[in-house]
């Protein structure tokens, strides 16, 4: 690079970084009015007792004089939306200025607090656009999380609450079921496992989305070589959080004990063959059409390499039997741990 194009590069990077902070400040300044207009508004409310229709028929009026006076963007659902957030965030220093007002507008429709929580640090820590966001709070990414290993409790949804995903260890990226809505597929059409993974290529963007922060995908069939037989890892991935390489094979049906086995082995061959030094042990994921618990404890037990079973939906499941199933580990936890407590009486 001549010294001519260095110049213009620094000149770019000079105004590349003032638009950034000039956008920051736009974005602070919106979200610090739009508080201020929603503290007004419950304090409007309050002092004149308006409640139920009164209140709805409060911010009608006002819309409509709003938007005579100022223009544009002062609709009813806009002025709700100004008013939960002073609601939902009473002091102005919990909101980032790092998120849009589009963001939070998002994320104002998470009624639970932790689950909330979850999606605003982890859209921070993600760069999320907010039709990511949107995807991420549609699919119930914070209850599938919550059910990947099979059980949950108290201080795993406190910190993700706190902390989004930590990414500490493998099993922390898994979730249960993953879900595959953006390919369109219908929810009973049979497919083979070679069109399943077309697919995935195809919308491999998303497709990365749904795995999860840090993933690179490497490619697709890789081939291990054992004596004279060739295996092949339908999809590998590279997660640079992790720093390993994670193995993902694609089952149809149920999963099987023999599925473990041939991840072992893949595992083992990485592990010696394609590993560099600073690389960490690979990890396995076989994503089934169904997986029994019982199974995979079964199947997956004892193994020296970290293999993970979990299952995949084409459609976008029900977010009330998903937060029902989270609720019914944490009363089973509550209840086994009052079982524990009179045992030790």
């Amino acid at each position: 690079m001549n010294e001519f194009e260095v110049l213009v590069a620094e000149i770019r990077s000079i105004m590349d970084e003032a638009r950034a902070n000039v956008s920051r400040e736009i974005n602070t300044t919106m979200l610090n009015t739009y508080w201020l207009i929603g503290r007004t508004i419950v304090e409007g409310e309050q002092n004149g007792n308006l409640k139920g229709q009164y209140g709805k028929k409060l911010l009608l009026e006002l819309s409509k004089r709003l938007t005579k006076e100022l223009g544009r963007g002062y609709s009813r659902s806009n002025l709700y939306n100004m008013r939960e957030l002073y609601l939902q965030y009473p002091k102005i220093q919990t909101t980032s200025g790092k998120l849009s007002w589009s963001h939070y507008i998002e994320l104002l429709s998470v009624q639970d607090k932790d689950a909330r929580a979850f999606y605003e640090q982890e859209c921070i820590s993600s760069k999320w656009s907010v039709k990511e966001l949107n995807r991420q709070i549609g699919t119930s990414l914070f209850e599938r999380l919550l059910l990947s290993d099979g059980k949950t409790n108290k201080q795993k949804l406190l910190a993700l609450a706190k902390e989004g995903i930590s990414m500490s260890h493998p099993k922390d990226m898994l979730k249960q079921p993953y879900v595959f809505e953006f390919l369109g597929v219908p929810e009973n059409k049979p497919m083979l496992e070679k069109e399943l993974e077309a697919k995935l290529i195809r919308h491999i963007e998303d497709f990365l989305l749904e795995l999860g922060r840090g993933f690179m995908f490497v490619g697709s069939q890789q081939r291990v070589t054992l004596g004279n037989i060739h295996y092949y890892v339908d999809m590998v991935f590279y997660n640079k959080i992790l720093k390993a390489y994670v193995l993902i094979d694609l089952k149809m049906d149920e999963l099987k004990p023999e599925h473990a086995g041939q991840m072992n082995m893949y595992l083992n061959y990485y592990k010696t063959e394609v590993n560099d030094e600073n690389d960490n042990p690979p990890v396995g994921i076989i994503l089934c059409k169904t997986s029994d618990n019982i199974v995979v404890e079964y199947a997956l037990g004892g193994l020296s390499n970290q293999v993970f079973a979990s299952s995949y939906v084409y459609y976008i499941p029900d977010k009330e039997v998903l937060i029902g199933e989270v609720k019914a580990l944490l009363e089973q936890e509550n209840s086994e741990c009052g079982v524990k407590a009179d045992d030790n009486k």
